[in-house]
């Protein structure tokens, strides 16, 4: 199951799990939008390969 990582790697900034600013690569390395597109440029730095949007998930209501 994909791990729903709740920090951008970079920036540290918070990620909710219904998110869709959220990008990772095919390791499941994390990062907010804003780190993506004018940091990273769209490449992780870690493996080099691309980022992806995350898939979302529903928050569980209680």
């Amino acid at each position: 199951m994909l791990e729903m990582k709740p920090a951008c790697e970079h920036c540290g900034k918070q990620l909710r799990i219904d998110s869709a600013d959220v990008f990772i690569c095919s390791y499941e390395c994390t990062y907010c939008a804003t780190c993506t597109h004018e940091i990273l440029q769209n490449q992780c730095p870690n493996c080099k390969g691309n980022l992806e949007k995350r898939p979302m998930r529903k928050i569980k209501e209680n």
